[in-house]
């Protein structure tokens, strides 16, 4: 089979926060899907790591999993939960902080 996805079993249920373990002091992700034009990824973030401020082509939708952060978008200050998603818009700085240990599934979709 020559898929898009990867990364991901086929044909099962799963629960996406499971899929990412968190490790002390780091960031890690797990790209399901990437193509020129659109990403999906799974991060885990230990307590008080982060990603610094960027800019991206595209929008940006965070789809909280597990945990609290702090997410910037321009001036702005979101704290954002499990359950919880919100659209970063491309061109503008964003950046977040796990406040506690964090799980979010990020979609980007590019022009």
């Amino acid at each position: 089979m020559n898929s898009l996805m990867k990364n991901i079993e086929f044909s099962k249920v799963l629960y996406l926060k499971d899929l990412i373990s968190y490790q002390e002091g780091q960031v890690i992700s797990r790209t399901i899907a990437q193509i020129p034009t659109a990403s999906i990824t799974l991060f885990s973030l230990d307590k008080g790591e982060g990603i610094s401020t960027h800019t991206t082509a595209g929008d940006a939708m965070v789809q909280v999993l597990d945990g609290v952060a702090e997410i910037t978008i321009g001036g702005d200050v979101f704290t954002v939960k499990a359950g919880e998603t919100i659209i970063m818009p491309s061109d503008i700085p964003h950046g977040l902080e796990a406040r506690e240990r964090f799980k979010m599934l990020l979609t980007v979709i590019k022009r």
